[in-house]
Protein backbone atom coordinates (compact mmCIF):
# COMPACT_ATOMS: atom_id res chain seq x y z
CA UNK A 1 0.00 0.00 0.00
CA UNK A 2 1.28 3.75 -0.82
CA UNK A 3 1.81 5.30 2.60
CA UNK A 4 2.08 8.69 3.43
CA UNK A 5 4.69 8.18 6.66
CA UNK A 6 7.08 6.41 3.35
CA UNK A 7 10.89 7.97 2.87
CA UNK A 8 9.75 8.35 -0.92
CA UNK A 9 6.68 10.81 -1.07
CA UNK A 10 3.30 8.68 -2.77
CA UNK A 11 4.44 9.74 -6.47
CA UNK A 12 7.73 7.77 -6.43
CA UNK A 13 6.32 5.05 -4.48
CA UNK A 14 3.48 4.66 -7.46
CA UNK A 15 6.10 5.34 -10.13
CA UNK A 16 8.25 2.51 -8.08
CA UNK A 17 5.39 0.05 -7.81
CA UNK A 18 4.42 0.19 -11.71
CA UNK A 19 7.84 0.09 -12.50
CA UNK A 20 8.45 -3.11 -10.84
CA UNK A 21 5.75 -4.66 -12.56
CA UNK A 22 7.35 -3.58 -15.85
CA UNK A 23 10.14 -5.05 -15.15
CA UNK A 24 8.89 -8.21 -13.93
CA UNK A 25 6.69 -9.10 -17.25
CA UNK A 26 3.73 -8.81 -14.76
CA UNK A 27 2.53 -5.78 -17.07
CA UNK A 28 3.17 -7.36 -20.52
CA UNK A 29 4.78 -4.78 -23.15
CA UNK A 30 1.19 -3.36 -24.97
CA UNK A 31 -0.95 -3.61 -21.48
CA UNK A 32 -2.43 -0.59 -20.95
CA UNK A 33 -2.13 1.48 -17.57
CA UNK A 34 -5.01 2.59 -15.47
CA UNK A 35 -6.27 5.49 -16.78
CA UNK A 36 -5.23 8.51 -14.45
CA UNK A 37 -8.87 8.87 -12.76
CA UNK A 38 -9.03 5.33 -12.36
CA UNK A 39 -5.87 5.09 -10.89
CA UNK A 40 -6.25 7.86 -8.61
CA UNK A 41 -9.53 5.91 -7.18
CA UNK A 42 -7.82 2.82 -6.47
CA UNK A 43 -4.80 3.89 -4.97
CA UNK A 44 -6.38 6.88 -2.64
CA UNK A 45 -4.23 9.59 -4.39
CA UNK A 46 -4.73 12.69 -6.26
CA UNK A 47 -5.06 12.94 -10.34
CA UNK A 48 -1.93 15.12 -10.01
CA UNK A 49 0.32 12.23 -8.04
CA UNK A 50 -0.71 9.37 -10.80
CA UNK A 51 0.52 12.47 -13.63
CA UNK A 52 3.46 12.82 -11.98
CA UNK A 53 4.21 9.23 -11.65
CA UNK A 54 3.11 8.18 -15.09
CA UNK A 55 5.64 11.08 -16.27
CA UNK A 56 8.71 9.30 -14.68
CA UNK A 57 7.58 6.23 -16.11
CA UNK A 58 7.70 8.16 -19.63
CA UNK A 59 11.21 9.48 -18.68
CA UNK A 60 12.67 5.76 -17.78
CA UNK A 61 11.34 4.71 -21.02
CA UNK A 62 8.66 1.93 -19.29
CA UNK A 63 5.70 3.21 -21.12
CA UNK A 64 4.61 5.45 -23.76
CA UNK A 65 1.40 7.90 -24.00
CA UNK A 66 -0.77 7.51 -27.01
CA UNK A 67 -2.90 10.21 -27.98
CA UNK A 68 -6.47 10.14 -26.66
CA UNK A 69 -5.66 6.10 -25.74
CA UNK A 70 -3.39 6.37 -22.36
CA UNK A 71 -0.01 4.67 -21.46
CA UNK A 72 0.82 1.57 -22.18
CA UNK A 73 3.76 -0.30 -21.65
CA UNK A 74 6.27 0.12 -23.95
CA UNK A 75 7.31 -2.97 -26.03
CA UNK A 76 11.26 -2.33 -25.47
CA UNK A 77 10.70 -1.28 -21.60
CA UNK A 78 13.56 -3.69 -19.88
CA UNK A 79 13.18 -6.22 -17.96
CA UNK A 80 14.68 -6.52 -14.26
CA UNK A 81 17.86 -7.21 -13.75
CA UNK A 82 18.36 -8.13 -10.11
CA UNK A 83 16.98 -6.55 -7.27
CA UNK A 84 14.75 -3.62 -8.60
CA UNK A 85 16.14 -0.39 -9.04
CA UNK A 86 15.26 2.94 -7.41
CA UNK A 87 12.85 5.18 -9.30
CA UNK A 88 14.82 7.65 -11.47
CA UNK A 89 13.26 10.92 -11.14
CA UNK A 90 11.66 12.57 -13.96
CA UNK A 91 12.91 16.31 -13.23
CA UNK A 92 16.53 14.99 -13.84
CA UNK A 93 15.96 12.62 -17.11
CA UNK A 94 15.95 14.02 -20.44
CA UNK A 95 13.69 12.42 -22.53
CA UNK A 96 15.15 10.97 -25.75
CA UNK A 97 18.07 12.12 -27.63
CA UNK A 98 16.26 15.93 -28.08
CA UNK A 99 17.30 16.53 -24.03
CA UNK A 100 13.96 17.83 -23.48
CA UNK A 101 13.20 17.22 -19.56
CA UNK A 102 10.09 15.28 -18.66
CA UNK A 103 8.48 17.95 -16.94
CA UNK A 104 9.04 20.65 -19.12
CA UNK A 105 5.13 20.72 -20.07
CA UNK A 106 4.14 19.56 -16.48
CA UNK A 107 3.20 23.69 -15.42
CA UNK A 108 1.25 23.93 -18.71
CA UNK A 109 -0.36 20.43 -17.78
CA UNK A 110 -1.63 21.95 -14.51
CA UNK A 111 -3.16 24.66 -16.42
CA UNK A 112 -5.60 21.99 -18.14
CA UNK A 113 -5.82 19.61 -15.92
CA UNK A 114 -6.32 21.02 -12.35
CA UNK A 115 -7.34 18.78 -10.02
CA UNK A 116 -7.61 21.25 -6.76
CA UNK A 117 -9.29 23.54 -5.49
CA UNK A 118 -6.27 25.28 -3.72
CA UNK A 119 -4.54 27.93 -4.80
CA UNK A 120 -1.80 26.82 -7.27
CA UNK A 121 1.89 28.80 -6.64
CA UNK A 122 3.32 27.01 -9.28
CA UNK A 123 1.13 28.52 -11.88
CA UNK A 124 2.40 30.98 -14.55
CA UNK A 125 -1.20 32.84 -14.67
CA UNK A 126 -3.32 35.22 -12.26
CA UNK A 127 -6.80 33.53 -10.80
CA UNK A 128 -9.51 33.18 -13.14
CA UNK A 129 -11.47 35.51 -11.24
CA UNK A 130 -8.57 38.11 -11.35
CA UNK A 131 -9.91 38.55 -15.06
CA UNK A 132 -13.71 38.68 -15.06
CA UNK A 133 -14.98 41.80 -16.53
CA UNK A 134 -18.14 43.46 -17.92
CA UNK A 135 -16.74 44.62 -21.08
CA UNK A 136 -15.42 41.00 -22.92
CA UNK A 137 -19.33 40.07 -23.13
CA UNK A 138 -19.90 43.71 -24.41
CA UNK A 139 -17.18 43.63 -27.01
CA UNK A 140 -18.48 40.14 -28.46
CA UNK A 141 -21.83 41.16 -28.36
CA UNK A 142 -21.56 44.07 -30.50
CA UNK A 143 -19.94 42.16 -32.81
CA UNK A 144 -22.44 38.73 -32.82
CA UNK A 145 -25.39 40.85 -32.68
CA UNK A 146 -25.21 42.35 -36.02
CA UNK A 147 -23.82 41.29 -39.58
CA UNK A 148 -20.39 41.46 -38.78
CA UNK A 149 -20.65 37.67 -36.93
CA UNK A 150 -21.12 36.71 -40.80
CA UNK A 151 -18.59 38.64 -42.36
CA UNK A 152 -15.91 37.29 -39.49
CA UNK A 153 -16.56 33.77 -39.47
CA UNK A 154 -18.02 32.46 -42.87
CA UNK A 155 -14.82 33.90 -44.69
CA UNK A 156 -10.83 33.90 -44.29
CA UNK A 157 -9.51 36.30 -42.32
CA UNK A 158 -6.55 38.71 -43.48
CA UNK A 159 -3.61 36.53 -43.32
CA UNK A 160 -1.72 38.96 -41.29
CA UNK A 161 -4.77 39.87 -39.08
CA UNK A 162 -7.76 41.65 -38.61
CA UNK A 163 -6.34 45.15 -40.16
CA UNK A 164 -8.85 47.12 -37.44
CA UNK A 165 -6.84 45.12 -34.62
CA UNK A 166 -3.19 45.51 -36.08
CA UNK A 167 -3.87 49.25 -36.18
CA UNK A 168 -4.76 49.08 -32.42
CA UNK A 169 -1.91 47.94 -31.79
CA UNK A 170 0.33 49.97 -33.81
CA UNK A 171 -0.82 52.60 -31.73
CA UNK A 172 -0.41 50.86 -28.45
CA UNK A 173 3.35 50.10 -29.40
CA UNK A 174 3.73 53.86 -30.05
CA UNK A 175 2.69 54.41 -26.44
CA UNK A 176 5.69 52.14 -25.18
CA UNK A 177 8.34 54.01 -27.86
CA UNK A 178 8.09 50.86 -30.21
CA UNK A 179 7.56 52.60 -33.73
CA UNK A 180 5.86 49.58 -36.12
CA UNK A 181 3.21 50.52 -38.54
CA UNK A 182 0.03 47.98 -39.07
CA UNK A 183 2.06 46.62 -41.97
CA UNK A 184 4.58 45.83 -39.71
CA UNK A 185 2.97 43.55 -37.31
CA UNK A 186 1.58 40.04 -38.09
CA UNK A 187 -1.20 38.49 -35.38
CA UNK A 188 -1.05 35.10 -34.02
CA UNK A 189 -2.38 32.13 -31.48
CA UNK A 190 -0.70 33.43 -28.92
CA UNK A 191 2.63 34.94 -27.70
CA UNK A 192 4.18 30.94 -27.81
CA UNK A 193 3.14 31.30 -31.45
CA UNK A 194 4.48 34.19 -31.92
CA UNK A 195 8.08 32.57 -31.07
CA UNK A 196 7.37 29.77 -32.72
CA UNK A 197 7.22 31.74 -36.28
CA UNK A 198 9.99 33.60 -35.73
CA UNK A 199 11.80 30.89 -34.33
CA UNK A 200 10.93 28.47 -37.91
CA UNK A 201 11.48 31.55 -40.17
CA UNK A 202 15.14 32.73 -39.16
CA UNK A 203 16.66 29.22 -37.74
CA UNK A 204 17.25 25.82 -38.84
CA UNK A 205 18.25 22.58 -36.27
CA UNK A 206 21.52 23.15 -35.24
CA UNK A 207 22.13 26.62 -35.11
CA UNK A 208 23.05 28.26 -31.81
CA UNK A 209 20.38 30.48 -30.05
CA UNK A 210 21.21 32.48 -26.82
CA UNK A 211 18.27 31.87 -24.10
CA UNK A 212 18.45 33.81 -20.80
CA UNK A 213 19.06 31.51 -17.93
CA UNK A 214 17.12 30.90 -15.86
CA UNK A 215 14.45 31.35 -18.39
CA UNK A 216 11.42 30.28 -19.25
CA UNK A 217 10.90 26.10 -19.10
CA UNK A 218 9.10 25.81 -22.15
CA UNK A 219 10.82 27.74 -24.47
CA UNK A 220 13.87 25.75 -23.57
CA UNK A 221 11.76 22.50 -24.30
CA UNK A 222 10.94 24.46 -27.76
CA UNK A 223 13.94 25.24 -28.83
CA UNK A 224 15.44 21.82 -28.31
CA UNK A 225 12.41 19.88 -30.18
CA UNK A 226 12.93 21.82 -33.19
CA UNK A 227 16.78 20.72 -32.83
CA UNK A 228 18.23 23.97 -31.68
CA UNK A 229 21.82 24.59 -29.88
CA UNK A 230 20.68 26.31 -26.62
CA UNK A 231 23.37 28.56 -25.16
CA UNK A 232 22.50 29.54 -21.74
CA UNK A 233 23.33 33.70 -21.10
CA UNK A 234 22.91 34.24 -17.01
CA UNK A 235 20.66 36.92 -16.57
CA UNK A 236 21.46 39.71 -14.09
CA UNK A 237 19.21 42.07 -12.37
CA UNK A 238 19.90 45.08 -15.31
CA UNK A 239 20.32 42.59 -18.08
CA UNK A 240 22.02 39.48 -19.87
CA UNK A 241 25.59 38.41 -19.17
CA UNK A 242 27.53 40.75 -21.27
CA UNK A 243 30.92 38.76 -21.41
CA UNK A 244 29.11 35.12 -21.50
CA UNK A 245 27.23 36.87 -24.75
CA UNK A 246 30.69 38.00 -26.45
CA UNK A 247 32.04 34.87 -25.68
CA UNK A 248 29.29 33.12 -27.60
CA UNK A 249 29.29 35.69 -30.41
CA UNK A 250 33.26 34.81 -30.97
CA UNK A 251 33.17 31.21 -30.40
CA UNK A 252 29.31 29.50 -32.03
CA UNK A 253 28.49 32.77 -34.19
CA UNK A 254 24.58 32.48 -32.94
CA UNK A 255 21.82 33.16 -35.02
CA UNK A 256 19.29 34.76 -32.24
CA UNK A 257 19.14 36.17 -29.03
CA UNK A 258 15.77 35.17 -27.06
CA UNK A 259 15.27 37.87 -24.15
CA UNK A 260 12.36 39.31 -21.72
CA UNK A 261 13.52 42.95 -21.14
CA UNK A 262 10.90 43.54 -18.38
CA UNK A 263 9.29 41.97 -15.80
CA UNK A 264 12.13 39.13 -16.90
CA UNK A 265 10.56 35.18 -15.83
CA UNK A 266 10.85 34.21 -13.33
CA UNK A 267 13.35 36.75 -11.53
CA UNK A 268 11.47 39.77 -12.05
CA UNK A 269 14.44 41.39 -13.73
CA UNK A 270 14.21 44.49 -16.12
CA UNK A 271 16.67 45.37 -18.28
CA UNK A 272 18.57 48.30 -18.10
CA UNK A 273 19.61 50.88 -20.51
CA UNK A 274 23.12 50.62 -20.36
CA UNK A 275 23.01 46.70 -20.78
CA UNK A 276 20.35 47.16 -23.80
CA UNK A 277 22.49 49.21 -26.04
CA UNK A 278 25.48 47.02 -25.46
CA UNK A 279 23.47 43.79 -26.59
CA UNK A 280 22.42 45.69 -29.69
CA UNK A 281 25.77 46.70 -30.69
CA UNK A 282 27.13 43.02 -30.32
CA UNK A 283 23.64 41.87 -32.33
CA UNK A 284 25.27 44.51 -35.16
CA UNK A 285 28.74 43.53 -34.37
CA UNK A 286 28.16 39.59 -35.45
CA UNK A 287 24.94 39.34 -37.30
CA UNK A 288 21.93 38.18 -35.20
CA UNK A 289 18.72 39.10 -34.20
CA UNK A 290 16.97 39.58 -30.99
CA UNK A 291 13.90 38.44 -30.60
CA UNK A 292 11.85 40.74 -27.77
CA UNK A 293 8.96 38.76 -25.41
CA UNK A 294 7.01 41.62 -23.56
CA UNK A 295 4.42 38.53 -22.53
CA UNK A 296 4.65 41.07 -19.06
CA UNK A 297 4.18 44.58 -20.70
CA UNK A 298 0.45 45.22 -19.44
CA UNK A 299 2.21 44.66 -16.26
CA UNK A 300 5.06 47.21 -16.40
CA UNK A 301 5.58 51.14 -16.45
CA UNK A 302 5.66 52.93 -20.21
CA UNK A 303 8.74 54.16 -19.56
CA UNK A 304 10.58 50.66 -19.43
CA UNK A 305 13.44 49.92 -21.39
CA UNK A 306 12.89 47.74 -24.20
CA UNK A 307 15.12 46.71 -26.95
CA UNK A 308 12.83 47.09 -29.75
CA UNK A 309 12.41 50.43 -28.44
CA UNK A 310 16.16 51.52 -28.81
CA UNK A 311 16.61 49.61 -31.65
CA UNK A 312 13.33 51.23 -33.79
CA UNK A 313 13.00 47.38 -34.96
CA UNK A 314 15.96 46.68 -37.20
CA UNK A 315 17.36 43.58 -35.95
CA UNK A 316 15.04 42.99 -33.20
CA UNK A 317 11.43 41.24 -33.13
CA UNK A 318 8.85 42.27 -30.65
CA UNK A 319 6.35 39.66 -29.38
CA UNK A 320 3.79 40.18 -26.96
CA UNK A 321 0.07 38.44 -26.13
CA UNK A 322 -2.85 38.85 -23.82
CA UNK A 323 -3.48 35.12 -22.28
CA UNK A 324 -1.91 36.58 -19.17
CA UNK A 325 -3.74 39.84 -18.84
CA UNK A 326 -7.67 39.34 -20.40
CA UNK A 327 -8.97 36.75 -21.89
CA UNK A 328 -6.49 33.24 -22.35
CA UNK A 329 -8.86 31.22 -24.36
CA UNK A 330 -9.27 33.72 -26.99
CA UNK A 331 -5.66 32.67 -27.70
CA UNK A 332 -4.53 36.41 -29.25
CA UNK A 333 -1.14 37.10 -29.91
CA UNK A 334 1.14 39.56 -32.27
CA UNK A 335 4.49 40.29 -33.48
CA UNK A 336 5.81 42.98 -35.03
CA UNK A 337 9.07 42.52 -37.23
CA UNK A 338 11.73 44.58 -39.24
CA UNK A 339 10.01 45.25 -42.70
CA UNK A 340 12.49 43.13 -44.32
CA UNK A 341 11.24 40.23 -42.50
CA UNK A 342 7.64 40.84 -42.85
CA UNK A 343 7.62 38.46 -45.79
CA UNK A 344 9.06 35.59 -44.55
CA UNK A 345 7.31 35.41 -41.36
CA UNK A 346 4.10 35.81 -42.93
CA UNK A 347 4.91 32.66 -44.69
CA UNK A 348 5.46 30.59 -41.91
CA UNK A 349 2.13 31.97 -40.34
CA UNK A 350 0.71 30.71 -43.51
CA UNK A 351 2.22 27.55 -43.63
CA UNK A 352 1.05 27.04 -39.70
CA UNK A 353 -2.21 28.13 -39.47
CA UNK A 354 -3.28 30.11 -42.72
CA UNK A 355 -4.68 33.07 -40.68
CA UNK A 356 -6.07 33.66 -37.40
CA UNK A 357 -9.64 34.36 -35.70
CA UNK A 358 -10.95 37.42 -36.77
CA UNK A 359 -13.91 37.55 -34.79
CA UNK A 360 -11.86 37.73 -31.36
CA UNK A 361 -9.13 40.16 -33.27
CA UNK A 362 -12.26 42.20 -33.79
CA UNK A 363 -13.29 42.31 -30.44
CA UNK A 364 -10.05 43.28 -28.85
CA UNK A 365 -9.33 45.80 -30.91
CA UNK A 366 -12.91 47.31 -29.52
CA UNK A 367 -11.51 46.76 -26.24
CA UNK A 368 -7.99 48.82 -26.86
CA UNK A 369 -9.58 51.46 -28.08
CA UNK A 370 -12.22 51.97 -25.52
CA UNK A 371 -9.70 52.40 -23.04
CA UNK A 372 -11.49 49.12 -21.28
CA UNK A 373 -7.80 47.32 -21.70
CA UNK A 374 -6.03 49.91 -20.10
CA UNK A 375 -8.15 50.26 -17.33
CA UNK A 376 -8.69 46.94 -16.58
CA UNK A 377 -4.68 46.64 -16.37
CA UNK A 378 -4.44 49.16 -14.08
CA UNK A 379 -7.23 47.35 -11.74
CA UNK A 380 -5.15 43.58 -11.72
CA UNK A 381 -1.45 45.93 -11.12
CA UNK A 382 -3.05 47.44 -7.94
CA UNK A 383 -4.09 44.36 -7.00
CA UNK A 384 -1.48 42.44 -7.83
CA UNK A 385 1.08 45.05 -5.75
CA UNK A 386 -1.58 44.16 -2.61
CA UNK A 387 -1.18 40.49 -3.40
CA UNK A 388 2.76 40.67 -3.69
CA UNK A 389 3.32 42.47 -0.54
CA UNK A 390 1.21 39.72 1.74
CA UNK A 391 3.00 36.83 -0.17
CA UNK A 392 6.82 38.63 0.60
CA UNK A 393 5.66 38.77 4.38
CA UNK A 394 4.63 35.12 4.16
CA UNK A 395 7.48 33.88 2.21
CA UNK A 396 10.13 35.50 4.66
CA UNK A 397 7.72 34.69 7.62
CA UNK A 398 8.40 30.92 6.61
CA UNK A 399 11.80 31.09 6.19
CA UNK A 400 12.67 31.65 2.21
CA UNK A 401 14.45 34.31 1.29
CA UNK A 402 13.83 36.31 -2.53
CA UNK A 403 17.08 35.81 -4.69
CA UNK A 404 16.14 39.32 -6.73
CA UNK A 405 13.51 42.26 -5.58
CA UNK A 406 10.15 41.33 -5.76
CA UNK A 407 8.86 42.38 -9.23
CA UNK A 408 5.88 42.02 -11.31
CA UNK A 409 3.88 38.75 -11.49
CA UNK A 410 6.71 36.40 -10.21
CA UNK A 411 8.84 35.81 -7.12
CA UNK A 412 12.29 33.83 -7.13
CA UNK A 413 12.44 32.30 -3.81
CA UNK A 414 15.28 30.33 -2.38
CA UNK A 415 14.03 27.63 0.16
CA UNK A 416 16.87 26.11 1.61
CA UNK A 417 16.03 22.30 -0.10
CA UNK A 418 16.04 20.90 -3.49
CA UNK A 419 12.80 21.74 -4.45
CA UNK A 420 12.64 19.40 -7.02
CA UNK A 421 11.97 16.69 -4.31
CA UNK A 422 10.17 19.10 -2.66
CA UNK A 423 7.74 19.61 -5.65
CA UNK A 424 6.61 16.01 -5.48
CA UNK A 425 5.78 16.30 -2.18
CA UNK A 426 3.68 19.22 -2.63
CA UNK A 427 1.87 17.65 -5.42
CA UNK A 428 0.60 14.88 -2.80
CA UNK A 429 -0.57 17.87 -0.72
CA UNK A 430 -2.25 19.21 -4.25
CA UNK A 431 -0.12 21.95 -4.60
CA UNK A 432 1.93 22.34 -7.51
CA UNK A 433 4.92 24.46 -7.60
CA UNK A 434 7.63 25.10 -10.37
CA UNK A 435 11.20 24.04 -8.99
CA UNK A 436 14.23 26.40 -10.10
CA UNK A 437 16.01 23.91 -11.92
CA UNK A 438 12.87 23.52 -15.03
CA UNK A 439 14.40 27.28 -15.61
CA UNK A 440 17.60 26.47 -16.27
CA UNK A 441 18.56 24.43 -20.03
CA UNK A 442 19.66 21.16 -18.49
CA UNK A 443 18.34 20.83 -15.20
CA UNK A 444 20.94 21.20 -12.34
CA UNK A 445 19.50 20.20 -8.53
CA UNK A 446 18.46 24.02 -7.30
CA UNK A 447 16.73 25.33 -3.60
CA UNK A 448 14.50 27.81 -5.60
CA UNK A 449 11.41 27.80 -6.44
CA UNK A 450 9.46 30.91 -8.45
CA UNK A 451 6.13 31.50 -7.08
CA UNK A 452 3.21 33.15 -8.46
CA UNK A 453 2.66 36.44 -6.16
CA UNK A 454 -1.55 36.09 -7.08
CA UNK A 455 -1.87 32.77 -6.28
CA UNK A 456 0.89 32.54 -3.69
CA UNK A 457 -0.61 34.89 -0.77
CA UNK A 458 -3.05 31.67 1.40
CA UNK A 459 -1.49 31.26 4.56
CA UNK A 460 -2.81 28.08 4.18
CA UNK A 461 -0.26 26.77 1.53
CA UNK A 462 2.50 28.28 3.66
CA UNK A 463 1.35 26.31 6.20
CA UNK A 464 1.66 23.46 4.05
CA UNK A 465 4.38 24.42 2.70
CA UNK A 466 6.65 24.76 5.84
CA UNK A 467 5.63 21.43 7.21
CA UNK A 468 6.39 19.33 4.01
CA UNK A 469 9.86 20.93 3.73
CA UNK A 470 10.81 20.37 7.04
CA UNK A 471 10.03 16.81 7.61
Amino acid sequence: MLTRTSTQSLTEQLAGRFAERIRNRLLPPGARLPSVRECARQQGVSPHTVVAAYDQLLAQGLVEARRQRGFYVRDSAPAQEGPAQGVVKATTTPVGASGIPADASSLIRGMFHRQSDKPQPGMGVFPPDWMESTFLPTALRRLTGTRALQELSLQYGEPAGDAALRRSLSQKLVSINVPAGPDQIITTIGATHALDIVSRTLLRAGDPVMVEEPGWAIEFARLESLGMRILPVPRRADGPDLDVMAKYCEAHKPKLFVSVSVFHNPTGYSLSPGSAHRVLQLANQHDFHIVEDDTYSHLAPEHATRLCALDSLQRTVYVSGFAKILAPNWRIGFLAAPPALFGRLLETKLLGTLTTPALFERALAWCIDQGQLRRHADRIRIRLDGARARTVKLALSHGCSFVSEPAGLFGWVDTGVDTDALTQRMLDEGYLLAPGSLFHARRPPSTLMRINFATAQDAEFWKVFGRVRDR
